[in-house]
Order: C-alpha cells, then structure tokens, then sequence
C-alpha cells in the first residue's frame, strides 16, 4: 500500500486532517494501527486545550414521538460551525441516541454510535477536526401515560436542529383537531412567552427571592416611602408571578385572554397541560 493510500485509509478511519495523518504515518513508521493511536492520543491533548474557550453558540435538537420526546442542547463556539455537515450529523445522530437514553448524560457518552466509537470518543474527535470546544449542554426526555407531546423549532437550521426548541406534553384520553391545534399552538405560545413554570407556586424560590430583592432595590432608589414600599413590592412580584406563569400568561394569539381560558374554551374536562420544556441557545 503506497503512502497516499495509507493516508487515505487513515482519514477514512479518524476523520483526521491530510497533514495530521501524514504526520502520525511518519511517526508510527507506516503502521496504521499505532497512527490511529497517535491521532487519537493527540486529539484528546487538542480537545483539553480548547476546553477552556467559551462555547456560545450551538444547535438544538429534537427526536422522538408524540409519546417519547427529548431535546438537546450541543453547543460550540461559532455560529460557523453550527452550520458545518459533520457538526451537524454528529449532533443528529446525537439527538437519536439522546432519546433511546431517556436524557441519561452518562449513559448517553458510554453509547455507541453508528461507526463503532462511543459518542465520548466521537466528541473529541469531532473537537480536534474542527478546532472548536463543543461540549454537550442541557437535555431532558418527556414521556408521560395518557400524554401526547407536541414541539416546535425555531431559527431551523436543518431538519430538526434550531436554535430553540420546545417539547409540551398534554395529557387527556381525547385527540381530535382542536387538541393537535392547541398543541402545536400552545408549544408556538411557549417559545415566544418563556414561561418559567405551569403555576406561580412552581416558580423556583431562588428566582423569585431574586426577583423580590431586584423589586426592593429598584424602589428604595426611587426613594419610594417605606409605608407603601411594601404594598408596591407585592404587587410587582404577583404581576412578575402571573407574567411568568404559564396558565395565567395572555394567549400570544389572543391576548386578552389567558392560556387558562382557551383550555377553558376547548371544554374537554381531562385536558391538562403536564410539563413543558424551552431550551434557546445563549440562555
């Protein structure tokens, strides 16, 4: 086998670049089993050094069914790469494994992927190729009894990776035109609108008592008197409540009326919305 063949082979095999491959023949004396080392080991020494780099941009991705859904968030550096085929298929093939995984990250690093390699080893592979930090971020599986999921992507790249994607399950024993229209809807409402939890009392303590101290050093700058400083903090907190609650949010399609009404409207009596789940890139 001439060395351009063995070069050839090798690239095939490692997805390496032509002068890394040329390079690993060299030092391995023309064996192709101790170059294939070679790039590996020196594809993890170039992934550890850009692990360091901030990684911003990136794609999600959706796979599944209306009753087994998951979504993904694989993140890079540049918008650049995001669009690259072999990110792209990586992530793809990623989304697929994802779901079979129920959005179990250690299990989902361990699992083969299509050529053989294990998606870890297909990670690092993957970061020496095209020189950027790409790290696998947020992802969850949405499967529930008596629940269909609907989801939406939006700024779609190809296919189903988006910069933001959104999984909501509704659970009832009816499924007729006007329940898949308000799915579809409501996962459209949802991208938009940003809810942070079905109902108030979900809302994370955390976010809220954030929220509280943000209300309470806005208005003392204001130099607002401390006997209505109380009653004014309330009332911006419940509105924050009910502007970042799902079921009380104004119907992005309807506003004066609330997502609540319009389940209202549809009067199926076991129609209710069980999760939701937004992810967007760079937030």
């Amino acid at each position: 086998m001439s060395d351009i063949d063995k070069i050839k082979k090798l690239r095939q095999s490692t997805g390496a670049g032509f002068k890394d491959c040329n390079a690993a023949l060299k030092e391995s004396d023309g064996d192709l089993n101790k170059a294939a080392e070679v790039l590996r080991i020196k594809g993890i020494a170039k992934a550890s050094k850009k692990m360091s780099r901030d990684a911003k941009e990136g794609v999600i991705v959706i796979t599944g069914d209306k009753n087994k859904t998951s979504i993904i968030e694989v993140n890079c550096e540049t918008d650049f790469v995001a669009k690259n085929d072999d990110f792209i298929n990586f992530v793809k093939e990623l989304s697929d494994l994802n779901n079979l995984c129920s959005s179990d990250l250690l299990k989902l690093k361990k699992t083969k992927m299509s050529n053989g390699k294990t998606v870890e080893e297909n990670l690092v592979a993957l970061i020496a190729k095209i020189g950027e930090k790409i790290t696998i971020g947020r992802n969850r599986t949405i499967l529930n009894n008596n629940s269909n999921n609907y989801t939406y992507q939006h700024t779609v790249i190809k296919d189903n990776v988006s910069k933001l994607g959104v999984i909501v399950s509704l659970e009832t024993n009816t499924e007729n035109d006007n329940v898949k229209l308000f799915g579809k809807q409501l996962s459209m409402h949802i991208a938009a609108s940003n809810p942070l939890a079905l109902n108030a009392e979900e809302i994370n303590k955390d976010t809220l008592e954030k929220e509280i101290h943000l209300i309470e050093e806005e208005l003392k700058n204001e130099g607002k008197p401390e006997e209505i400083l109380k009653k004014i903090s309330l009332g911006k907190i419940n509105k924050f409540k009910e502007e970042n609650s799902l079921m009380s949010q104004n119907w992005v399609i309807e506003p004066k009326k609330k997502v609540k009404d319009i389940i209202k409207e549809i009067n199926i009596s076991d129609l209710n919305i069980k999760e939701f789940i937004r992810i967007k890139i760079g937030e």
